[in-house]
């Protein structure tokens, strides 16, 4: 387990200064929409935001798996388990405690329980995928953008009130839900039902 927890910080600083650009973008859009726009953003974009995140997180998943163990079975239920657990700690369980501690007055939404057979359907078309074509570069990358994103739209539309000075909270909130789970679920995850370790795994390849 040491050394898995080794293999995931060496993991983490490579994705760190990525997951910060993002996070960046994600608030820049955010504020030209809500205050140079003056457009409010509805609940449906988390929804829809948390359920893509879901598909492109059981993919990744299930690919990494599906490379060093040849057993469709087990790469789309590690795949399944992976995209729901992490990407509602991400998108939700995280972002929530968060708005707690900045006192945002947030309420509490589990698309997994509100929606589970939707997200289920979701995440084994996600993982099926991943498994036919076995591929994690481009998914991850896409990956991080879509929880960066959800993240920071569960603060904005489940909490009370959001000015622009929280978007400094936001953004250690936010990176902090994403750079952990996403690289949780896409590279510790998987490892810990292989028994293989982390490098050399070429989900950055």
């Amino acid at each position: 387990m040491k050394q898995k927890v080794e293999e995931l910080i060496h993991e983490l600083k490579h994705h760190v200064p990525f997951t910060i650009f993002a996070t960046i973008v994600a608030i820049v859009v955010v504020i030209f929409i809500v205050y140079f726009m003056s457009q409010e953003i509805p609940k449906s974009f988390f929804h829809s935001l948390h359920f893509l995140h879901i598909f492109v997180s059981s993919m990744v998943t299930t690919a990494i798996f599906y490379k060093y163990k040849s057993n469709i079975f087990q790469a789309i239920l590690v795949g399944i388990m992976g995209a729901i657990i992490i990407g509602s700690l991400s998108d939700v369980v995280f972002p929530y405690l968060g708005g707690i501690i900045l006192n945002l007055k947030i309420e509490f939404h589990l698309p997994i329980i509100e929606k589970t057979f939707l997200i289920l359907m979701i995440s084994l078309i996600g993982s099926f995928v991943g498994a036919y074509y076995k591929t994690t570069k481009i998914p991850h990358f896409i990956h991080v953008f879509l929880s960066v994103f959800a993240s920071l739209f569960y603060l904005l539309v489940f909490s009370s009130f959001f000015s622009l000075i929280y978007f400094l909270g936001a953004f250690l909130i936010v990176f902090i839900s994403v750079i952990i789970p996403c690289c949780a679920s896409d590279i510790l995850f998987p490892f810990i039902f292989l028994r293989e370790k982390i490098k050399n795994t070429g989900v950055n390849k």
